[in-house]
């Protein structure tokens, strides 16, 4: 990992050393993912097979898992894995739950009542990826909170194995979160189905979950389309950012560093210190560790775009931290807590050398669907408000309409618009006229 010391950067360089790895191939992502949805749309099923075949190396008489796949999962885990599974998914249902959206009913004024009603979304897709390792994680942080909103269909899709079967931690971990319908479909493809529908997979209205470069492509491309479907948020490569200061160990640090290095090729791992001799021991110790570990090509490459910055202190280090925006962000220092409020842009946040990032991975409770490429300076991490809608209602009674219906008036004439005003003005006038008119004449 490269050392580089910020007080003598230069604006360019400081721009540079912040930099997420470049996502290759942008257009031809994009315009693979479109000719897959495209494919999708017109052939339905036989296009998830084809597809299928194609990149997952499967062959699949049912689309849906089974409910002897289903079987089979549970028998293939052992009872310290279930055991495990079942933990985290009570922390998480904890944290969740205590997310709830409340309602809201209150008078802005006498006569103008206003509400905020909740509602659940309707029909939800939750994409879980495979690639070089299984993931039921994601499967416990998108299927808890979408139980506890209360979805009323929630739908899953996860790649297959070459022997056209889900991998049995996400079926058992999809079972645990109350999912019954398990579709071995990966990619952009999935994403098309979840979208438009097809014989199948009956189209959903929002869709969660992270996943690769046309993964991505191919939410953001229907989430684009008003027939399509909206999606959570946008996704970049995992990346972690470091914050420590003398106090902190290095083989904590390199550690932490590695575990989001590790995930993918154009992950991003950044230690900002005010130490330099810490710097000097992290490199060294990432590179002793990551001789021993399973996924030390992809860390071969990852690495690359990692880094070692030094500061001048610790409000050095934070400015740099919200300048980046962090997915994950790491304070080892003296009383991180006191920090805290210093954060202003980061997915999930843990303080001190005794909470690992993989921690909220896992089973902390917090939800790790989270922010990357530097849009945690806008987004929030997933929460049980992403799988509801908030409806506002207004009613006014006549009194109300009498006081406040002149202000509406006004500001309709002041932009312009005269059918505004004209549907206030005649209720106001029909409400002039019924006071005019004598006691008991029709009005």
């Amino acid at each position: 990992m490269r050392i580089l010391d910020w007080e003598w950067l230069s604006a360019g360089e400081r721009s540079a050393a912040l930099a997420r790895p470049a996502q290759a191939a942008r257009a031809d992502i994009e315009t693979s993912a479109r000719e897959i949805i495209a494919s999708v749309r017109a052939g339905g099923d036989e296009a998830l097979r084809a597809y299928s075949r194609r990149f997952d190396g499967a062959q699949l008489r049912s689309l849906a898992a089974t409910a002897e796949e289903f079987s089979q999962a549970q028998r293939a885990l052992t009872s310290q894995q279930r055991s495990a599974l079942e933990l985290a998914i009570d922390n998480v249902e904890r944290f969740h739950r205590a997310q709830t959206p409340e309602g809201l009913d209150m008078e802005t004024m006498p006569g103008v009542r206003c509400q905020r009603v909740i509602r659940p979304i309707a029909a939800v897709g939750l994409y879980v990826p495979a690639g070089s390792a299984p993931l039921p994680s994601a499967v416990v942080m998108l299927a808890v909170p979408a139980r506890i909103a209360g979805c009323p269909r929630r739908v899953l899709c996860t790649p297959p194995g070459r022997d056209g079967r889900a991998h049995p931690a996400v079926l058992v971990a999809a079972r645990l979160c109350g999912i019954e319908s398990v579709f071995k479909v990966g990619g952009a493809q999935a994403i098309a189905a979840l979208a438009y529908g097809t014989e199948s997979i009956a189209k959903v209205d929002k869709i969660f979950g992270p996943g690769n470069a046309w993964v991505t492509a191919a939410k953001q491309a229907v989430a684009a389309d008003p027939a399509g479907a909206a999606c959570d948020m946008p996704a970049g490569p995992s990346e972690v950012l470091v914050i420590a200061d003398d106090t902190a160990r290095a083989q904590f640090v390199a550690a932490d560093l590695l575990a989001q290095a590790e995930h993918d090729t154009r992950a991003q791992a950044i230690l900002v210190t005010t130490s330099r001799a810490l710097a000097e021991a992290v490199a060294a110790e990432v590179e002793t560790q990551k001789l021993t570990l399973s996924r030390r090509a992809i860390l071969e490459q990852s690495l690359a775009s990692s880094r070692c910055i030094v500061v001048r202190d610790l409000e050095s280090a934070l400015a740099v931290a919200n300048e980046y925006a962090a997915e994950h962000l790491i304070l080892e220092v003296r009383e991180p807590r006191r920090w805290l409020e210093r954060v202003t842009s980061a997915g999930s946040v843990f303080l001190g050398a005794w909470s690992p990032e993989p921690m909220g991975d896992y089973c902390s409770g917090t939800n790790h669907v989270l922010p990357t490429y530097g849009y945690a300076r806008a987004y929030s991490g997933l929460s049980v408000h992403d799988f509801v809608k908030r409806i506002t209602v207004q009613e006014l009674s006549p009194e109300g309409l009498r006081s406040l219906g002149p202000v509406a008036v006004s500001l309709a004439r002041l932009e312009g618009l005269d059918a505004h005003a004209g549907a206030v003005t005649r209720r106001l006038a029909a409400l002039d006229a019924a006071d005019a008119a004598p006691a008991g004449a029709a009005t």
